[in-house]
């Protein structure tokens, strides 16, 4: 008997908006890291324009949907090494995305891994969001400002903080570039209104 495999609901699950609306961001043939990828929605998202994604979770079911979409990495980023590490350094990406995830300790190798000129899309839980769900944990929600403090030393180009209604969650949320020096012209990041 033929059997085909209908795929997982979190295989269905589109890009967050927000990664939508800044992936534009991304130079043409951008390297992209996806932290805490879960089934590959973002490294769908990018492969599917043309970019080399590498993403990493620690759940091996998470880790087989994703591996079509580029590199998967299995590894327990909150209790074990930074697994992309190079020459003593950790790997540099034109793009690094996290959602739906906070390890605070894990904040400094996201600014390592982003090569000059490389954009971080970061977007999570916020503080109020006990008031309407999970997570409620103090520990995995964002205190008000904290991704503009983490973000001190790079160009913010978006920052968002406060509530969506559906579904009904507290977020916060930013973009931010590691600027490189390339001369007299001042850099033009694109704001656009919605996803692309």
């Amino acid at each position: 008997m033929n059997m085909t495999h209908a795929p997982a609901p979190h295989d269905a699950l589109p890009p967050s908006e927000w990664v939508q609306r800044w992936s534009h961001l991304c130079p043409p043939g951008g390297s992209v890291l996806d932290v805490a990828c879960g089934h590959g929605r973002h490294l769908r998202w990018f492969s599917q324009r043309q970019h080399p994604v590498t993403g990493i979770d620690r759940s091996a079911d998470a880790i087989e949907s994703a591996a079509p979409w580029g590199e998967a990495v299995q590894a327990d980023i909150e209790h074990g090494p930074w697994p992309l590490m190079a020459h003593g350094q950790a790997r540099q990406f034109d793009v690094v995305v996290v959602t739906n995830y906070l390890w605070r300790a894990l904040f400094p190798v996201l600014l390592q891994s982003l090569a000059p000129g490389g954009v971080l899309i970061y977007e999570t839980f916020a503080a109020g969001n006990d008031s309407v769900g999970k997570p409620s944990r103090a520990d995995f929600l964002l205190r008000p400002g904290e991704l503009l403090r983490l973000c001190a030393d790079l160009r913010v180009v978006a920052f968002e903080d406060g509530f969506i209604d559906s579904p009904a969650r507290f977020v916060q949320r930013i973009v931010a570039v590691r600027e490189s020096v390339n001369g007299e012209q001042p850099m033009r990041y694109l704001l656009r209104r919605g996803p692309e």
